[in-house]
């Protein structure tokens, strides 16, 4: 009986603890200016992105002039007049993605999507 007692006071106590850790206040993330932490680390392809920027520099325009789209190879982007690729960079920022009518940039764990728009001549 005594052992039943015992039993049944640290099961209790333990449900208590448990209750007690849930019924603290919600947590609000602040991310005080770092990357966005839902933005993975690493591409679906194996890739690292290097996520740290220089805070001094100020955000350069991504000029693109140019898409070499292959859906089944390696596509290619012309931006400020370098020939690019998936995982390398202009200026600060790494290309995440080509895809037929815009390139995915990333810096600092933001990202921004360029369109190619068309002249027309």
């Amino acid at each position: 009986m005594l052992k039943n007692k015992r039993y049944f006071c640290s099961i209790l106590i333990l449900f208590l603890l448990c209750i007690s850790s849930f019924a603290q206040e919600q947590f609000i993330y602040d991310s005080q200016g770092k990357r966005n932490p839902f933005i993975p680390l690493v591409t679906s392809d194996g890739r690292f992105l290097q996520l740290e920027a220089d805070e001094t520099k100020k955000d350069s325009e991504l000029n693109l002039t140019g898409i070499i789209y292959d859906k089944y190879g390696i596509s290619y982007a012309i931006v400020n007049d370098t020939v690019v690729k998936i995982g390398d960079y202009v200026d600060d920022y790494q290309v995440l993605k080509i895809e037929e009518k815009k390139v995915i940039f990333i810096k600092g764990g933001e990202i921004k999507e360029v369109e190619f728009k068309k002249e027309e001549r």
